[in-house]
């Protein structure tokens, strides 16, 4: 328990909100390098329009196991959300207090690394390939993490059998649930352009409005599925309308509003771009979509079995097979490999006072350990 204690403060101690570069990576490789792990640190997003002062780092490392061995893989990421204010301690000073370890990352998801890195002190060299996927850059836009990360492995065939996501699945105890999958998620921006003019003369003007509100109006009635046996209903959400207009008495010259859609897979990201994109049409206005992800599913089986197996040893408990919840960056590595997300308690994530308690730490690292041993000898 001291030892995972530890590499989790290490880790938290470095302040990382997303991107992340620097210390942070410093102690990734120092915790890895002993354990005979072969580390690959590279940065993308230089000169970036996005992130020219900012660029993302990414850390590849490997531990090879005998020649024609299963390879297994963990993956995760060192960036962090802004901390935020209210704390009750420095949000980067992790703090012990009770049974519980302060801090940010603490399950979103240092605290998940630091259990991986012991985990695998515990499994020998020769049971198998091993590597860690870590990103700065899966809290932010993802542009220049994961799937960077993918294209480096595909061109030095480093590409895993299994791949598992540290991510906080568990609910209410440690266990209690890990995703097989997960929605996909796009995001588009709308847009009506009108005529300006005086209020008073509105046959001189066009007022872009009320084609934006029916447009709304037909998009917020829709539904789009009813759920299949993984997933839950897709569902679209109006999350934001604007209109620029200055002037009481002005007719605007545009309004503009954005959708998020959640979608599973029935749908794929370019079919409901296409379907939104024709209502928008109809009420003459645009539609800009971008795609962040393809809903995924890794089937029960045989991985999500080794899984249960070692959650059930030390907990007792059959973790619950999900795929609600949010996106993750399982999203790009399922195209590499079957992948499965499971860690810590999500009660805290992206809190004020985030939390982890120090005994799911060591329990947590045994039931990575008992996964990656079972995942190289199947």
């Amino acid at each position: 328990m001291t030892d995972v204690l530890d590499l989790a403060k290490r880790l938290m101690a470095a302040p990382s909100v997303t991107p992340a570069t620097g210390s942070v990576f410093d102690e990734m490789e120092a915790m890895l390098s002993p354990l005979g792990f072969e580390v690959t640190r590279f940065t993308r997003g230089e000169g970036e329009p996005r992130s020219p002062e900012a660029p993302v780092e990414n850390l590849f490392a490997i531990r090879r196991g005998p020649e024609g061995s299963k390879h297994f893989s963990f993956a995760g990421h060192l960036d962090v959300v802004p901390p935020g204010g209210g704390w009750a301690s420095d949000a980067f000073e992790p703090e012990v207090r009770g049974e519980m370890l302060y801090g940010r990352g603490a399950v979103d998801m240092k605290g998940s690394i630091a259990c991986m890195v012991e985990a695998v002190a515990h499994v020998p060299q020769d049971a198998g390939t091993i590597s860690f996927i870590i990103t700065g850059d899966e809290e932010g836009p993802a542009l220049h993490g994961t799937r960077a990360l993918i294209d480096f492995m595909r061109e030095h065939d480093h590409q895993p059998d299994l791949c598992l996501v540290g991510e906080p699945t568990s609910v209410n105890r440690l266990g209690d649930m890990m995703k097989i999958g997960r929605r996909g998620s796009v995001n588009i921006w709308l847009e009506v352009e009108g005529t300006q003019g005086h209020v008073a003369y509105p046959h001189l003007a066009d007022n872009p409005i009320p084609k934006l509100v029916a447009m709304l109006a037909e998009l917020d009635a829709l539904v789009l599925d009813e759920g299949t046996d993984w997933f839950q209903p897709s569902n679209l959400e109006i999350t934001e309308i604007d209109v620029p207009n200055d002037a009481h008495n002005v007719i605007p010259a545009a309004a503009r509003a954005r959708i998020s859609i959640r979608f599973n897979d029935t749908h794929s990201g370019a079919s409901l771009s296409e379907k939104i994109g024709a209502i928008a049409e109809k009420h003459g206005g645009s539609a800009l979509p971008i795609i962040s992800g393809e809903p995924f599913l890794t089937p029960p089986g045989e991985f999500s079995d080794i899984i249960a197996r070692a959650v059930k040893a030390e907990t007792g408990v059959d973790p619950e097979p999900s795929t609600t919840g949010g996106t993750s960056d399982a999203r790009f590595l399922r195209s590499v490999c079957p992948v499965i997300e499971f860690g810590l308690c999500n009660a805290t994530m992206h809190k004020r006072d985030e939390a982890v308690a120090i005994e799911d730490l060591s329990t947590l690292s045994r039931i990575y350990t008992a996964i990656a041993k079972d995942a190289l000898t199947r």
